[in-house]
């Protein structure tokens, strides 16, 4: 079984194809090790015996064509299945189950996935670390008492701990990234309207993004392959010509211009980082890359222009949870009481802090002097990044500025947890694509992530950069099942 689980996706598609494995011997295989993993609380929830009956079926009527066939997964709680929970990672959805399908989902289920369950996510995709859920911290497989990095937590910590082959995870300002480079896992967030964001669960819906986590960097590109598609049920889908991704893979980047924000060099950044960093980019020029120093001037600015707009979008987004149509609800002595008991008792303290944030940003005197402001200034970040790109393919930056930290190590300081998305957040305020890929370790033996970012749209091209650098790299995880009963 164990042989199974530690296999890459390509393999297992391969392997199914060629009928030397059975979706129900795969499936299987990640449901029994799945039960054994419960110390690092991945699920929120299971639905492995339809998993399991699913496989059998398929099996019955193969339809080997498929990008996915009979393929288990597990997927992040932020995205709406039909007829099975969604929770969001939060106490006031704790009993919610949709009528509908997101798109993203449904498009992997229609190439022949199988959901396994849903998995922990930071409430409402609030969080850096996976501490902010209400069903409880997530457990990093690499080492006991590790963060996995957030929101995307649950999802890193199932791949990393290979209770699931491939996931997906949303990216608002790193939370697919974030904790990719804290498994040792390859996140990719690809463009803004890229995939669409019907029935995901709103934060910030400028900045929302699903995307592709796995292993490495082809299972990634087959992944973004299945789940990018123009969707006219999101009015901010985009309908551009999609890439075979995984097909067009190519190591070959001679000639690729990449560049180095010199602003990326943060006071006070580990020289672990630095150092990452610099053999980095010694990968790329190794692959046949032309490194070129650039400048983003207005980074600086990026961290305080996103807690602005993104707690502005969720005061908004999260207006609708009243307990009147879903969701939880507390008994008040009359409709007003109700509503702000129910608010005030499900939602978690982060949750309640942003939207407070928001709230005020928006309000009535201080709306042009903060949030107006920050729209402006992130203008500013996109044009650094347009002229950046006249000169160059794509950009390399170190993926977080430190490894995984202790659980409840940051949870009482929220600036310093704020800190986690330096590196990351950028991206999302110019709605452009970025993976991350393992890349080393720290003296601790936990992982190091390295980023690309490239153009809008333009996926192929750091899939491929990341594909070539990964073979250079030659990262391997240390894992130890020890959470393993």
């Amino acid at each position: 079984m164990s042989d199974i689980t530690s296999q890459s996706l390509t393999s297992l598609v391969k392997n199914i194809k060629e009928k030397k494995l059975s979706s129900e011997d795969v499936t299987k295989a990640f449901v029994k090790r799945s039960e054994k993993s419960k110390e690092l609380n991945s699920y929120i929830s299971e639905d492995f015996s339809n998993a399991i009956d699913k496989a059998k079926k398929f099996d019955e009527k193969p339809n080997l064509d498929l990008k996915l066939p009979g393929i288990p997964m597990a997927v992040k709680d932020l995205f709406c299945t039909k007829s099975i929970r969604t929770t969001a990672g939060s106490k006031i959805l704790e009993n919610f189950i949709p009528t509908y399908e997101s798109t993203v989902t449904q498009n992997i289920w229609n190439e022949g996935a199988i959901l396994l369950g849903k998995l922990n996510c930071d409430e409402f995709a609030m969080g850096s670390s996976n501490e902010t859920s209400f069903y409880g911290n997530v457990q990093n497989p690499i080492d006991k008492g590790l963060v996995p990095g957030g929101s995307s937590g649950g999802s890193a910590a199932a791949l990393c701990g290979q209770l699931t082959p491939i996931t997906i995870g949303t990216d608002t300002g790193g939370s697919i990234r974030q904790p990719a480079s804290f498994t040792g896992t390859v996140g990719l967030k690809p463009t803004y309207g890229s995939c669409s964001r019907y029935g995901i669960v709103a934060f910030a819906s400028s900045l929302d993004q699903a995307g592709p986590m796995a292993q490495n960097v082809e299972d990634c590109a087959l992944l973004q392959e299945v789940i990018s598609s123009y969707d006219n049920k999101d009015s901010t889908s985009i309908d551009f010509k999609r890439n075979q991704y995984s097909k067009n893979l190519t190591k070959d980047i001679k000639g690729k211009k990449i560049g180095i924000p010199k602003e990326y060099r943060v006071e006070g950044m580990p020289k672990e980082i630095e150092e990452l960093w610099r053999k980095g980019i010694e990968y790329a020029k190794d692959c046949g890359a032309e490194i070129i120093d650039i400048s983003l001037p207005h980074t600086s600015y990026a961290l305080p222009t996103y807690y602005i707009v993104a707690p502005a979008e969720a005061s908004s987004n999260l207006a609708r949870y009243d307990g009147v149509k879903y969701g939880f609800r507390a008994k008040g002595e009359n409709l007003i009481d109700m509503y702000e008991k129910t608010r005030s008792e499900g939602f978690g303290a982060e949750v309640q802090r942003r939207i407070m944030i928001g709230t005020y940003v928006l309000s009535s005197g201080y709306y042009d002097a903060y949030y107006l402001k920050a729209q402006k200034v992130r203008k500013l970040i996109k044009n650094d990044f347009d002229e950046a790109y006249k000169k160059v393919d794509a950009i390399l930056t170190p993926s977080t500025p430190s490894s995984a930290f202790k659980i409840g190590e940051k949870k009482d300081d929220p600036v310093s947890m704020y800190l986690n998305d330096i590196f990351t957040v950028p991206v999302n305020l110019a709605g452009l694509p970025a993976i991350s890929i393992p890349a080393g370790h720290d003296a601790a033996g936990y992982p190091l992530g390295l980023q690309i970012i490239g153009k809008a749209f333009k996926e192929q091209e750091i899939l491929n950069l990341a594909y070539a650098m990964e073979d250079k790299i030659n990262f391997k995880n240390k894992i130890t099942d020890w959470w393993i009963k």
